[in-house]
């Protein structure tokens, strides 16, 4: 066996499953060991599990391929196999609270795509570039669950990533109201459009739960550490809107600010483009080596062309102008199952390896 982390994807067949699966391949630290699943595919090999599901562009990994599939519910036998997991598993937010801090309990760090603990006050919720020091609210979590080395740490909304690394990179000049919509890939509902044909050619302007997300996620992001939880930040006032386009992978979004300072266009490009985090400076194996780029053109960013920016780890920003009624608008694009899910998961678990909180059991 490796000196690599055994790493165990629990909803391993679903969408985002599928492609932390992809993004593991060859990974330099973690190997996937270990596949679970609902009780319907326990017992299959993933090959078999999946069957025609799969729905990547890449090929599914053979080092998979014939893995047998485990019972997710089955937390003691799951945890035992693997250093830490990925929780990707489509359950409601009670059942996926509950199973993932029977996880952290086995002493298994669980690092999860799902929402259910991103209000949870002692959770982590981590873009690594913005807030990696919020892991050290970990500590605290792992008193009020009685562990010595299993926890839970969450990545944010998948919308959230095309905007909210500029605003972060403009703080200094005080951004304080926002008006964001969004315009949301169908993969973000786990769909293709072989799974959903009535999304070709139509836009619906809902998607439940995703404002309020939009809304208050970039607060706590912003927030601090106190007395053992993260305080979110209340010096901006946020308002979304959240749209599904017929687009399959990648958010964009449409930006209005109010700054309390004047900042020059030249001074927010400056900031954008040389904006950087721990993910930078500790070289992570999946971080982009420019996290946020510029492009000066009026019809960027695009998603034909820019998606993948950074192999889909990439923040693009576009179309900043002066505002007749804000002071800025411009345009963000991020990929929502890569940088927005599994690869902002991925980036997650690598600086929780780096910063000591993931280890060999």
């Amino acid at each position: 066996m490796s000196e690599k982390l055994k790493v165990g994807i629990l909803g391993g067949t679903g969408m985002v499953g599928q492609r932390f699966i992809s993004l593991l391949e060859n990974h330099p630290w973690f190997e996937v060991t270990t596949i679970a699943a609902s009780p319907r595919s326990a017992g299959q090999t993933y090959e078999q599990a999946v069957g025609g599901r799969w729905k990547m562009d890449t090929p599914m990994p053979e080092a998979v391929k014939n893995i047998v599939v485990k019972n997710v519910n089955e937390v003691e036998k799951v945890a035992a196999e693997v250093d830490f997991v990925f929780s990707a598993v489509d359950m409601t937010k009670e059942e996926i609270k509950k199973i993932e801090e029977e996880y952290a309990k086995t002493e298994t760090p669980v690092v999860s795509n799902n929402s259910a603990h991103r209000w949870t006050p002692d959770v982590p919720m981590v873009v690594p570039e913005i807030n990696a020091g919020h892991m050290e609210v970990i500590e605290f979590q792992k008193k009020r669950l009685g562990t010595s080395r299993g926890f839970i740490a969450v990545k944010p909304n998948c919308s959230i990533q095309s905007y909210t690394p500029a605003l972060t990179a403009w703080k200094e000049f005080g951004p304080y109201e926002v008006i964001v919509t969004t315009y949301q890939a169908i993969s973000g509902a786990g769909k293709t459009f072989k799974d959903w044909p009535e999304m070709k050619g139509n836009i619906i302007p809902y998607i439940g739960g995703e404002e309020e997300k939009s809304e208050k996620e970039p607060l706590r992001i912003w927030g601090k550490i106190q007395d053992g939880v993260i305080v979110p930040d209340d010096s901006v006032k946020i308002t979304s809107q959240c749209i599904r386009v017929p687009v399959l992978n990648g958010h964009t979004a449409a930006v209005f600010v109010k700054f309390k300072e004047h900042p020059t266009k030249e001074q927010l490009i400056e900031k954008l483009e040389n904006y950087s985090g721990m993910a930078q400076k500790l070289d992570l194996p999946s971080a982009p080596k420019q996290f946020i780029r510029y492009l000066s053109e009026d019809d960027r960013p695009q998603v034909a062309l820019d998606v993948n920016y950074e192999n889909g780890m990439g923040v693009n920003i576009g179309r900043l102008r002066e505002d007749s009624v804000y002071d800025w608008k411009f345009v963000g694009l991020s990929h929502n199952t890569v940088r927005g899910a599994a690869g902002g998961a991925v980036l997650c678990a690598e600086l929780l390896k780096a910063q000591g909180y993931i280890t060999k059991k």
